[in-house]
C-alpha cells in the first residue's frame, strides 16, 4: 500500500450521504487489497465494518468530529491490538499502520475531492489518528497535518 495511486482507488458513497452531507459525523472506512494494492474506500454516516477483515483489521477508519471550540477536525483510528497479540506483534502493526499512514490518509482526502469542493475550509483542518493498543508504547494519538497537504503531495506527486 506504499505508494499511492488514484486508478487503484475505489471509492462508494453509501446513501443517505452526498457530496455534501453529512458534515459532522461523516465516516470513512478505509480498507486494501495486499494483492492488488487497491484501496477501498467507503463513505457514510456509519463505519462499513462490512468491509473490515475482522481477521486482520488492518482498516483505518476516520470521521468529521467537532472540538470544543466548535472546528471541525479529521480524527480517525488505527487498531493496533486489543490484547490479542504480544508485544512483539502489535509493536510490528504499530510500525506499519505508522508507515503506511500516509497513503491510506491521501485515500480518504482524494477520495472525497467532490466534498471538499463545497467545503474548501475544511481543506485546513488538522488531522488527528489514534493507534488503539493495550500497551502503553503504542496506545497513541498523531497528528497527521491537514486534508490539504495531502492534495498537495498526490498533486506534486510526492
Amino acid at each position: 500500500m506504499s505508494v499511492f495511486n488514484p486508478q487503484k482507488l475505489s471509492v462508494k458513497l453509501i446513501p443517505p450521504a452526498t457530496n455534501v452531507q453529512p458534515i459532522e459525523g461523516r465516516k470513512y472506512t478505509l480498507t486494501h487489497s495486499d494483492i492488488t494494492a487497491e484501496l477501498f474506500l467507503d463513505i457514510g454516516y456509519d463505519y462499513n465494518y462490512e468491509a473490515v477483515d475482522r481477521k486482520m483489521r488492518d482498516e483505518v477508519l476516520a470521521e468529521w468530529k467537532k472540538d470544543e471550540q466548535g472546528r471541525f477536525n479529521l480524527v480517525g483510528k488505527a487498531y493496533v491490538d486489543g490484547g490479542e497479540f504480544g508485544a512483539t506483534i502489535s509493536g510490528i502493526r504499530f510500525n506499519v499502520f505508522k508507515k503506511e499512514m500516509n497513503t491510506a490518509l491521501k485515500g480518504i482526502v482524494y477520495g472525497d475531492l467532490p466534498f471538499y469542493a463545497n467545503y474548501p475550509v475544511l481543506l485546513d483542518a488538522p488531522i488527528f489518528i489514534y493507534f488503539e493498543s493495550t500497551y502503553p508504547e503504542f496506545n497513541q494519538i498523531f497528528y497527521y497535518g491537514t486534508p490539504r497537504h495531502y492534495l498537495n503531495q498526490i498533486y506534486q506527486g510526492s
